[in-house]
């Protein structure tokens, strides 16, 4: 655990420039619109250690598996959002001398990263080893304004020292990834041009054949005055750059400002890249650096109107909270439905920024609650339009008749995580496919969403937990084997507690789904039946008989569901017993040993019982967690927010604040010293449900929004915004009083505490406990 970030509200702050801590930085200071993303690598040269890293959505490349050996079904590809062309890149040579701080005597160093407003800031006083004394101010963001530009304003002041500075702006698509499979680059040249101050490249990825082009435009002023004269131009493979020298005596202060707009095939034909890249540079030379910002911040200031969260007496806490928050709304804005969410974002190399099963299960909630409806839509629909593909994916492991296989990672409807026990066994993913389906309909009321879109996908997974278990005669009860769930500490088990579980869900909602279709689009639901052959009095009298006699595994004596077979056969040892030097156990015990142990990497079993706490009583809910919970090590970051939820539900507030504060500041304290390859964002929706759903107690039941809040000890007060079927409403939990503002013209009806009320358009009401 890393703790040099310095408290702030809404701010992200480092002060002091410490290289071993570079990496992690990088990933903490990343920004991005949604479209791209950028981590907060240096606009200098640095030599030090550093991960580069420019990611543009939709763009990947699918890197050929590595493995020592293949099995039947293994996915060909690990599909990765690449490292894409450098455009930050603004060399300064001083009297002949680099700048570079990994090679300088760094006097002053701090990195401001404003949440409020969208903007990584960075201020520097470097000694070269010439002696001369720079001072350097930088300000960049990706515009969610015009999400196809990025700004940089960048300040060199020579401190003590009159002579040169040359100022070399750069465009660099000779990029790779660190973790290419083969060491492979993965882009090619297909045109470029530079003159004078402004110029484009565009590279094209190989196999995929995606083009994106980056197009450059800058200016310098010297005190204020403009400097952009004699330009020198710099061509090679992939690259452009073009170089000025300005005379300077000390003190004098030049200040580039660096634009660039990215446009990709994605969005565009290939032959209208170069022509949509001008169009960008003719906005942002008739705007300004100014004006840009200007837009930028009060798009920024528009979404935290709708998501933001307020915490008195604990900056840890609200700089925890606005951090996650302000990393969700800057990786994903639901405007295109090709798009989903990586585990890492826009922000590292870690799991390829592909999307995992995890995105629905724990970000859903968020956008649900903060955004327009059609942003948590498009999340769904990002599923349905790759169901053919699900059931390509089932077809490769001997499934048929239209079973859908979800895949657990994916970036075009494919699998293409290459780890056995994962890609094989983690079939609980499906599960986390349909679950999502019920909670949007839950929350937004677009029962309509099932014709056919839901329904559909429904269908594809019932048929293939239909396929996928089988009758155990010793038991006389169905059971599912091989599986791993939730847990990875764990492979290759049988009847997983949770996986079994999600199937017989999954199977009730679906008959559920076939009967409000049969009453309300008769004629839809009938079209679907010949489309997909389903045999309704065959296909669910399977389904039913798999409800009723699925096998749970059940103790008796302990009077709790247990996680998989033969889980009590191993030594359950509480976590408080290990000793600190081992953990975490993932990069200090040997699998063998993992595998063996008791101990629990997430919530597995108690997934569930967050998901479907209805089914259970809060006595059954808080037995189940003081088994599970002391075993659990918290190592994948889903877990602490599914704790911390469950925690406030059962009564236990200070576990419910410990797991919270934990799950808020992962990546901002590193605790599980793996932010250097990227950020958790899919754990960050995790983090606003522990916060909504546990301190706030929110549900959504009966087209009602239900409330069971608690203000931990050390808070003052917190509030927090939602929207709810048109309703805009801001909750604010004190010692003593909550209080729910209804700032819409809809009217909306909550249970608080038991006590159901309706709360008028553009009023409010206050609750006493």
């Amino acid at each position: 655990m890393k703790d040099y970030i310095k408290y702030h509200e809404w701010q992200i702050i480092e002060e002091g420039f410490c290289p071993e801590n570079n990496r992690v930085s990088e990933s903490i200071f990343s920004i991005g619109n949604g479209k791209m993303g950028q981590r907060a690598n240096f606009e200098e040269k640095y030599s030090g250690d550093s991960l580069n890293g420019t990611y543009i959505a939709g763009i990947y490349y699918p890197d050929k598996t590595r493995v020592g050996w293949w099995k039947n079904g293994y996915p060909e590809y690990f599909a990765k959002i690449i490292n894409s062309t450098n455009w930050i890149g603004i060399n300064i040579t001083i009297n002949g001398q680099e700048l570079d701080l990994a090679k300088s005597k760094v006097l002053e160093f701090s990195r401001i990263l404003d949440m409020h407003h969208g903007v990584l800031a960075r201020k520097f006083v470097a000694e070269l080893d010439n002696g001369n004394k720079v001072e350097v101010n930088s300000q960049r963001f990706v515009s969610i304004d015009d999400t196809e530009l990025g700004a940089i304003s960048y300040s060199v002041k020579a401190l003590n020292f009159s002579g040169k500075i040359v100022v070399s702006p750069y465009l660099n698509g000779d990029v790779q990834n660190e973790d290419s499979n083969y060491d492979e680059k993965f882009w090619v040249e297909v045109e470029k041009q530079i003159e004078n101050n402004s110029g484009f490249l565009t590279l094209e990825t190989i196999k995929t054949k995606f083009q994106v082009t980056t197009g450059m435009y800058f200016q310098i002023t010297k005190n204020g005055k403009n400097e952009t004269r004699v330009i020198s131009n710099i061509t090679k493979e992939k690259y452009i750059e073009a170089s000025q020298t300005v005379e300077v005596v000390e003190g004098d202060e030049l200040i580039i400002e660096k634009f660039v707009s990215t446009i990709s095939s994605h969005n565009y034909s290939n032959n209208q890249l170069v022509e949509k890249t001008s169009e960008a540079i003719k906005r942002i030379k008739k705007t300004g650096f100014a004006k840009l910002l200007q837009n930028h911040k009060k798009r920024w200031l528009e979404k935290w109107e709708t998501s933001d969260i307020k915490i008195e007496g604990d900056v840890a806490a609200q700089q925890g909270i606005r951090f996650n928050i302000f990393q969700l709304n800057q990786t994903y804005s639901g405007e295109d439905e090709r798009l989903n969410i990586g585990p890492k974002g826009f922000t590292g190399e870690k799991y390829g920024g592909v999307t995992y099963w995890d995105t629905e299960a724990y970000c859903l909630p968020f956008y649900l609650s903060t955004a327009p409806d059609e942003v948590s839509k498009n999340l769904l629909i990002y599923r349905h339009k790759h169901l053919q593909k699900a059931i390509d994916n089932a077809e490769k492991l001997g499934f048929n008749n239209g079973a859908a296989l979800y895949p657990m990672v994916t970036i075009n409807g494919e699998e293409c995580h290459n780890e056995w026990e994962i890609t094989f066994e983690e079939k609980h993913r499906n599960g986390e496919i349909s679950q999502p389906i019920y909670n949007y309909i839950n929350y937004t009321g677009d029962k309509e969403y099932l014709a056919p879109f839901g329904f559909e996908v429904l269908l594809g997974i019932s048929r293939f937990w239909s396929q996928r278990v089988n009758w155990s005669h010793e038991k006389q009860k169905y059971v599912m084997l091989g599986v791993t769930g939730p847990n990875e500490y764990e492979n290759n088990v049988n009847n997983n507690f949770h996986t079994n579980y999600m199937a017989v869900w999954t199977l009730k909602y679906t008959i559920e789904a076939i009967e409000y279709l049969k009453t309300e689009f008769p004629y839809l639901f009938e079209e679907m039946v010949q489309k997909w052959k389903f045999n309704e009095l065959k296909e669910t009298d399977r389904w039913n008989d798999i409800i009723e006699k699925m096998y749970l595994p059940w103790d008796d004596k302990k009077q709790i569901y247990i996680q998989q077979d033969g889980f009590l056969d191993k030594e359950l040892i509480p976590v408080s017993e290990i000793p600190s030097e081992d953990l975490p156990l993932n990069q200090k015990w040997s699998w063998d040993r993992i595998l063996r142990s008791c101990y629990i990497k997430q919530a597995d079993t108690l997934q569930s019982m967050f998901w479907f706490e209805d089914n259970f009583s809060e006595l059954e809910l808080k037995r189940h967690f003081d088994f599970y919970e002391p075993l659990t090590v918290h190592e994948s970051s889903l877990s602490p927010c599914i704790h911390s939820i469950l925690g406030a539900k059962i009564g236990y507030e200070e576990k419910s604040y410990d797991m919270y504060l934990r799950t808020a500041r992962l990546d901002l304290d590193n605790y599980n010293d793996d932010t250097d390859d990227g950020l958790h964002i899919t754990s960050m929706g995790g983090t606003w449900m522990a916060f909504v759903m546990g301190f706030g107690g929110m549900r959504a039941k009966n087209n009602k929004l239900i409330f069971n809040p608690f203000l931990p000890k050390k808070w003052k007060l917190y509030a927090f915004k939602i929207n709810f079927r048109g309703a805009d409403l801001e909750v604010k939990k004190e010692r003593n009083n909550f209080t729910i503002i209804n700032h819409s013209n809809v009217e909306v009806s909550v249970i608080v505490w038991n006590q159901q009320v309706v709360i008028n358009k553009n009023s409010s009401i206050n609750f006493k406990k």
